[in-house]
């Protein structure tokens, strides 16, 4: 599973559109299984789209959605039902088959747009922030369901979010792209520890690395990695109690830092504190 993101207008859902063949490149190539795309038509790819706001017809039943792109492709109906009615058993669907799409909670009806990709039995799946019109409690879950599902199966999916924690969750790798430049891709663990910019490093965890000017050099520091001692080095900004930890957010010569502390541990507003950096990363400015 790869996961892109990016800011808005970064190109995620472009790269998409790339590969599922609803635009072509300006220059470059598109390659599914080693075969070029170049010419492909997008019903002939081997790729199902799963789009944000799951596009269902809200006229048909849930079978009817499931099976429509085959119907489409004049595939048998005893061949159809069969694949219909083995997508709505992995994605626990089989007793909502008879409803209509309205009649179904916001999980139930991103299956119900999954099972219609995975009916086509693509060798990938594009997701375009399918999960993004959920609330958040439904997120959480249909984000394992959604994983659950791609890696039983053995798919490849290039899955676009806004939502860097979803990335970073859901993705083997991460692909950061930054006004249409990819700025990095590697698994989660790398992007964390290792952002190859500045800004992968400002885009990547929550809160994300601090980043101070240095004379020639941008050094960036996650908040687990700043300790505060007794000192005048920094200015207590402000402290953000978020329940399971307290940040503490510092102004410091080249910039702001954030530090994450122990719940109790934190210094009042308006104090001054010594800060020690544990391990940190640097660039050259520009």
């Amino acid at each position: 599973m790869l996961a892109v993101v990016g800011p808005s207008g970064s190109g995620k859902t472009t790269l998409l559109r790339l590969v599922c063949g609803l635009l072509g490149p300006d220059e470059g190539s598109v390659r599914i299984g080693g075969q070029e795309q170049a010419g492909v038509p997008p019903e002939r790819r081997p790729v199902a789209m799963v789009f944000q706001g799951y596009a269902l017809f809200p006229h048909l039943t849930v079978r009817e959605n499931v099976g429509f792109g085959l119907r489409v492709r004049r595939v048998r109906r005893g061949d159809r039902d069969a694949r219909v009615h083995e997508a709505a058993q992995k994605l626990g669907l089989y007793d909502l088959l008879d409803r209509q799409p309205a009649e179904l909670s916001g999980g139930e009806r991103q299956r119900v747009a999954l099972a219609r990709a995975l009916v086509r039995d693509p060798a990938v799946f594009c997701l375009d922030e399918p999960l993004s019109s959920l609330d958040p409690l439904l997120r959480a879950d249909a984000r394992r369901e959604l994983a659950d599902l791609l890696r039983a199966d053995g798919r490849c999916a290039v899955f676009v979010t806004h939502d860097q924690s979803e990335a970073m969750t859901l993705g083997d790798r991460v692909a950061v792209l930054r006004d249409g430049c990819l700025e990095q891709v590697d698994t989660p663990r790398a992007l964390y520890d290792a952002p190859a910019t500045p800004f992968v490093a400002s885009f990547v965890g929550t809160p994300a690395m601090s980043l101070l000017r240095r004379g020639s050099q941008v050094v960036g520091v996650r908040p687990e990695h700043v300790r505060l001692v007794p000192g005048q080095d920094a200015f207590v900004h402000a402290v953000e109690d978020h329940g399971h930890e307290v940040q503490v957010l510092l102004d410091v010569d080249g910039g702001r830092l954030v530090a994450r502390v122990p719940v109790g541990d934190a210094p009042p507003v308006g104090s001054r504190v010594g800060v020690v950096l544990g391990r940190t990363t640097t660039w050259p400015v520009g």
